[in-house]
């Protein structure tokens, strides 16, 4: 693989303006762009799922703080390798569609930054680092983490074949929810399976708002979404998905502990959530990229009521 660049490449418009990257060395700069590290909120949302199984699972069967650690710190690694795979592969199988979107035409492969054969060559090394994580856990959890290839193969075409490629984005950001259970329990039940289900209504909801910013881009060319499909009525949408996110995890926590005060940990994550809604603006790129990143804050909401219910509910 070869780390020299072949045309230069700006840094994307929904980047971090004073991301690390900018300073990396000028050979190393597309691969870390095509993996992402610029925009490190991808990274956050594959992770928080696997904190949010973790804690669930930890309600099931406790273990020992030094086990836990031991997890959320192979999570951390792995969600770091499969993000940047998973965005190496979209990139590859889109970098047609993607040189033709304003906001993604300066990415790695469509600018010439990056070879196809190079972006298939790091893609491995990436999904390889992801392997060696995973074989770390149960075979179970093995067997369920492999599983999701299934879902990130299919993800980049959904978007070509249906007017709702979010749903299965979060069919696929959110697996590592049943993953995280898995791990601390070595199996699946049904509190991990209501806040998976969650997980997804969660990341229809935020992805759709992602979507808002390449709406006009993608009317021209054909590409479906969720922002397409409800248009104006998006708000409206994005409330529904959101309060099915709380109901949902709300559930999970019930079942889970059979302790109803529990729930009452959701607020501030809920909160959060709503003031995402109102304050939506789907004609306003930067409005609807900042509260895409807001997330990131919901998620360590979710995450903080899910290890606060573990010890006090």
């Amino acid at each position: 693989m070869s780390l020299k660049p072949q045309a230069p490449a700006e840094a994307p418009a929904d980047a971090i303006s004073h991301s690390w990257v900018n300073a990396a060395p000028a050979a190393f700069k597309p691969y870390l762009r095509l993996a992402r590290l610029d925009r490190p909120i991808g990274i956050w949302l594959l992770f928080l799922p696997c904190i949010f199984g973790l804690a669930l699972g930890a309600a099931a069967q406790p273990r020992d703080a030094a086990n836990v650690l031991k997890f959320v710190a192979l999570f951390a690694i792995g969600s770091l390798a499969m993000r940047g795979a998973g965005c190496t592969y979209n990139d590859i199988v889109d970098r047609d569609i993607d040189a033709s979107v304003a906001r993604t035409r300066e990415r790695p492969i469509p600018s010439g930054a990056v070879s196809v054969t190079s972006a298939w060559i790091f893609l491995f090394l990436q999904s390889a680092i992801g392997l060696l994580v995973l074989l770390q856990f149960n075979l179970f959890t093995e067997m369920i983490g492999a599983s999701s290839l299934v879902l990130v193969a299919i993800y980049p075409f959904m978007k070509r074949i249906t007017w709702w490629p979010q749903a299965w984005l979060g069919l696929t950001f959110n697996w590592g929810v049943l993953v995280g259970y898995a791990a601390m329990t070595g199996r699946l039940a049904l509190p991990a399976l209501l806040l998976y289900a969650g997980c997804i209504f969660w990341t229809l909801g935020y992805d759709t708002i992602y979507a808002h910013q390449d709406k006009e881009d993608d009317a021209l060319i054909g590409v479906k979404s969720t922002a397409r499909l409800f248009g104006e009525g998006s708000r409206t949408w994005i409330a529904a998905f959101y309060a099915a996110t709380v109901g949902l995890i709300a559930a999970a926590m019930f079942e889970s502990q059979r302790a109803s005060v529990s729930v009452l940990f959701l607020v501030p994550a809920a909160a959060h959530l709503a003031w995402q809604a109102l304050s939506l603006n789907t004609n306003d790129a930067r409005n609807c990229l900042k509260l895409f990143r807001a997330n990131r804050d919901t998620g360590i909401l979710i995450a903080a009521a899910l290890v606060l219910a573990r010890f006090i509910g």
